[in-house]
């Protein structure tokens, strides 16, 4: 497939949805080029996308680059694009970028997981705290666990943030 033809089979939006991004009914999203964004300040339009925090814009090819850190022909051929007759060099690039995207999503997931896990067990220890009489074992013992708890979870947080696994 050629540039343009990438461009009509792919919407922004379908791009930015599979990276995990779902935007609202404005059409906005956190944007993932600048770090400690939890507002929805990048605008999905239909062929292109605008962060009115940074500055980021492009289309699609420039969203993939910007996402999985590589050059337009890395992109172009992870979209589906062929610059001639695919080799097997070609079809191993793509396999790769793949299970690579797979990956990175798989352990963005797991990561997830870990925090939903561990944010379930502060809510255990805290219930316990309120429910034992102060500085009785229990009650110790629940204090040293949920404080191990909220430093785990500021790991996850900042890990998360950072990007992942890896």
């Amino acid at each position: 497939m050629t540039v343009d033809e990438i461009k009509q089979s792919h919407s922004m939006c379908d791009i930015v949805e599979s990276y995990g991004f779902h935007p609202n009914r404005a059409g906005f999203v956190p944007c993932p080029f600048h770090t400690g964004d939890h507002t929805a300040s990048m605008k999905i339009y239909k062929d292109s996308y605008n962060c009115f925090g940074c500055g980021a814009n492009g289309d699609i090819f420039s969203f993939v680059q910007g996402m999985e850190h590589c050059d337009f022909k890395t992109a172009f051929y992870s979209l589906g694009g062929t610059y001639e007759k695919p080799t097997k060099a070609s079809e191993m690039t793509i396999y790769h970028m793949q299970k690579a995207k797979e990956k990175r999503k798989r352990e963005e997931e797991s990561l997830k997981r870990k925090i939903d896990l561990n944010n379930q067990l502060i809510g255990i220890y805290v219930t316990w705290l309120k429910k034992s009489e102060p500085l009785s074992d229990v009650w110790c013992d629940c204090q040293n666990a949920l404080m191990v708890c909220l430093h785990h979870d500021e790991v996850l947080q900042k890990e998360l943030e950072r990007g992942g696994i890896g």
